[in-house]
């Protein structure tokens, strides 16, 4: 009796643990299946039907609607998203890894000391930035354009943070030591031997960039006012505050927002096997 009870209690645990994560997987998937069925309606269905359950399928002409709105200005802000995004995260990607290669690999006075200054920017909200940006860059006239929500989309702490992390476990340091003794530039050793050990993790700080600069919305609410320099998130906040005047914007805000989410799932997926590689290379620190 005393051996079947650990298997039995395994048995509990394991099928516990299975219907826990079962009813977590419908709590976050059910938003996005409501998204997916919202967007098939037309309009008039929308309040007529229960919201859980497909109708008349209009997907196609609501997206038709959606990107013929207002001549294509949806285009435009995905367009824009797509710049904000991948840019952002791209540079934003490149600077994380020469920082954190430089606080995990060189020794000089301060480091720890600029480390956590660096882990206490993670702890400052991008909310509590935005009006002090927005009077800095005011200063500079640089309000009002891709720049103002493109510079502060490249600096990140926690990229930053990642990015030491993953240094230090990924990188050895006879490499760097070995790429010295034959000439090689600090330069030349991150790019020719850091950067290629580092580029399953640093795909993990893109993927956190991405997403972040995606799904930003008050640093573009605080710097733009033009509606052609409006990302997906400002773009469809704007329509989704007319809907009371012009009820026709409720499916194309509907619309809009399930065609948001398909670059991010599309990047997740082309990028999974590098996203879990780097989160593995930075639980072994």
């Amino acid at each position: 009796m005393s051996n079947q009870n650990p298997i039995r209690e395994s048995r509990v645990s394991r099928t516990a643990a299975m219907a826990l994560m079962f009813l977590l997987a419908i709590y976050f998937l059910l938003p996005i299946y409501f998204l997916i069925v919202a967007a098939t309606k037309p309009q008039g269905d929308l309040a007529s039907t229960f919201g859980l359950a497909f109708s008349h399928f209009d997907l196609f002409q609501n997206l038709s609607t959606l990107f013929g709105r207002s001549d294509g200005i949806y285009g435009r802000w995905a367009l824009n998203s797509v710049i904000y995004a991948v840019l952002g995260a791209a540079v934003g990607t490149l600077i994380s890894a020469l920082c954190g290669y430089a606080l995990a690999k060189f020794r000089f006075r301060g480091r720890e000391f600029l480390f956590s200054v660096i882990l206490g920017g993670v702890l400052v909200p991008t909310t509590a930035l935005a009006l002090p940006l927005f009077l800095l860059f005011s200063a500079t006239g640089i309000v009002n354009t891709y720049l103002a929500v493109f510079l502060p989309s490249i600096v990140s702490p926690f990229g930053v943070y990642l990015a030491r992390i993953f240094t230090s476990a990924a990188v050895p340091d006879e490499l760097i030591e070995a790429a010295r003794l034959d000439g090689a530039g600090e330069f030349r050793t991150f790019f020719s031997v850091a950067f290629k050990l580092l580029t399953p993790s640093l795909v993990t700080i893109f993927l956190f960039q991405f997403v972040g600069i995606w799904n930003n919305f008050f640093l573009p609410m605080v710097m733009l006012q033009e509606e052609s320099l409006f990302p997906i998130t400002l773009g469809l906040y704007g329509w989704n505050g007319q809907t009371a005047r012009v009820s026709l914007l409720q499916e194309s805000v509907i619309t809009g927002s399930l065609v948001s989410i398909v670059p991010v799932i599309i990047l997740f997926i082309l990028l999974q096997r590098f996203w879990r590689s780097g989160l593995a290379a930075g639980s072994l620190k």
